[in-house]
């Protein structure tokens, strides 16, 4: 037992990181009818009805018949079909059934559904980059320039609708906002159908993966999209609250009884000295989190040689460097290193030729590898049920994870900025160097410069300025300070870093500590660390908290609270007699 005395204050759940996945699962705890669970028919009528609540009658009509049948004997707010009996006992089962707190507040397609069962749920956000969602994230791409996410339509943390962001756009009128991934579906898929029918030969999509009927979903939108309909779901759930995300670094977690000895809870220690307490935890920590391990191709000697002539692409805080800013200022030749063989180390790479760097040199271990996404197309398109089948169906976890390495594949580029580096370079303005490393390294503090060999070796390489290492972060749960006394007290089994989760994410059966993003990969598959990961991720991670906590209570052999389950004509029940 530990020796905490007990705490004032717990909450139900405490969500570490406030990015993506963190915001996914705050959404899909406040959201009554899951898209998961919910047909958008269902959607559409629970949303109406509820919208009108008050307001008018589903059907009015006085003494007339339409159709032969009297329009306030479908009343849904008063009476369900059942109440006619002879009319007798009209007006009391009208009474009873016009009372808002019906037989069950299910989600349902009952007016009488006004607030979101998850409101009684007690969630706080904690975040080391600031106190507002997606800070992290928004501060990224505006630091990189990025004015395009990689992702199609369908990837978001919106957990009420699939096509949410493409209603969103259609409704801001905001179609201008969407950038066609080409060569996937769209004008260059209408080009490939014309020439196949005028050979008269049979019409496949480019690839075999995509579904034609998934035609509109191959649109990446704009960050500003994203950012502004990552904000209406803020503001839909209510999840903007003063107080509710706090700017705090979790350096220490624990899951123990109190000194009463009544129920375990996890401690959270922060790097302010503050504790936080809670029944449940969620990890959703991105890259650049606490305790994920940026991967260098060497580390820096010293803080000097750091802090002037090097930094992972995850630390930039300004773009160029001060001193090569200051260069480029005077006119003088500048000369930049990005390591690195995915989208951010391209996107740098743009930028710094942008910026006025006179040259960048473009280093990449393996050789360039160009993909619309950074999972293979199987895993995005018509086929994609059959490779999550596979992965889900899998015997061992070390199968899952060959299929997880196999998907990914290391860093890669979208044609567009594959494109656009190709054009850098024929006007020499860039330097691309495919299969090769930097075997040694030497930074002069009196110049400023590193000078560099490489294998095989790169002809007239000038001193270097700068060098970006785009090579991006690795995590490991045995590694990770936050989860220290977690793998020591209940120790789980781990492959290559990811840790052997339960079906719903969490740590252990008897340790609600649930994880999303990246660290379920073994769970999710391939796409785990994308915003489609975040989304499929809430879900299970939802439903475990759920179990936790007993919220809410059974009604018809099923569980009602935010899982959205339950009967959806509840609210046509009257007396179990009838």
């Amino acid at each position: 037992m530990s020796d905490e005395p007990q705490p004032a204050s717990i909450h139900d759940v405490i969500i570490i990181g406030a990015g993506p996945c963190g915001l996914a699962v705050a959404a899909r705890l406040g959201e009554e009818t899951p898209s998961a669970v919910f047909t958008d028919e269902e959607h559409q009528r629970y949303h109406w009805i509820k919208k009108h609540t008050g307001r008018m009658n589903l059907v009015q009509a006085r003494h007339s018949k339409i159709n032969g049948v009297r329009a306030n004997k479908w009343n849904c707010e008063t009476m369900c079909p059942c109440d006619s009996k002879d009319g007798k006992d009209k007006g009391q089962d009208r009474q009873r059934r016009a009372s808002t707190d019906s037989v069950s507040s299910v989600p349902s397609l009952s007016a009488s559904s006004t607030t979101s069962t998850s409101s009684s749920v007690s969630t706080l956000v904690l975040d080391g980059s600031g106190d507002k969602w997606m800070q992290r994230w928004n501060n990224a791409f505006k630091t990189l320039e990025i004015k395009q996410l990689r992702s199609p339509m369908f990837f978001h943390v919106d957990p009420g609708d699939r096509d949410g962001m493409l209603a969103y756009t259609q409704e801001t009128g905001r179609e201008g906002d969407l950038w066609e991934i080409p060569g996937c579906v769209g004008k260059e898929m209408s080009k490939h159908k014309k020439k196949k029918r005028r050979q008269g030969g049979k019409t496949q999509p480019i690839g075999g993966e995509i579904d034609e009927r998934d035609r509109k979903d191959y649109f990446s939108p704009s960050t500003e999209l994203f950012a502004d309909y990552c904000a209406s779901i803020i503001d839909r759930y209510g999840l903007n609250e003063p107080g509710q995300i706090l700017q705090r670094e979790a350096t220490g977690l624990s899951y123990d009884y109190v000194s009463d000895g009544s129920e375990k809870i996890f401690t959270i220690s922060t790097s302010t000295g503050e504790k936080f307490y809670s029944r449940a935890v969620v990890l959703a920590i991105g890259p650049g989190g606490a305790g994920v391990s940026k991967i260098y191709p060497w580390k820096p000697a010293n803080e000097q040689e750091g802090a002037a002539g090097c930094c992972h692409s995850m630390e930039i805080k300004t773009f160029p460097s001060p001193n090569v800013q200051d260069k480029i200022q005077r006119r003088q030749e500048t000369n930049v290193v990005v390591v690195g063989g995915g989208l951010s180390s391209a996107q740098i790479v743009d930028m710094a030729v942008r910026k006025g760097v006179t040259k960048v040199w473009f280093i990449m271990r393996s050789g360039m590898k160009v993909k619309h996404f950074d999972i293979s197309l199987p895993w995005m398109g018509k086929y994609k049920n059959w490779e999550k089948a596979a992965f889900w169906s899998a015997d061992t976890d070390e199968e899952r994870l060959e299929m997880l390495q196999t998907a990914r594949n290391g860093g890669s580029m979208t044609p567009r900025y594959t494109k656009i580096v190709k054009q850098h370079t024929a006007k020499h303005r860039a330097s691309l160097h495919p299969c090769t490393e930097i075997k040694s390294h030497e930074y002069n503090t009196s110049t400023q410069t590193w000078t560099l060999t490489t294998d095989p070796p790169i002809p007239n390489l000038p001193p270097i300025d700068y060098i970006y290492f785009a090579t991006g972060a690795r995590t490991d749960v045995r590694e990770m300070p936050l989860l220290r006394e977690m793998n020591e007290q209940y120790p789980i089994e781990v492959k290559s870093g990811f840790p052997c989760l339960t079906n719903d994410l969490s740590w252990r059966e008897d340790v609600p500590l649930f994880m999303t993003g990246r660290m379920a990969s073994l769970r999710l598959g391939p796409a785990a660390p994308n915003l489609e990961g975040a989304r499929v991720g809430a879900e299970r991670v939802t439903w475990g908290i759920e179990e936790v906590l007993h919220k809410g209570r059974d009604v018809g052999e099923q569980c009602e609270g935010f899982c959205g389950l339950g009967n959806r004509y509840a609210s046509l029940l009257g007396d179990s007699d009838e």
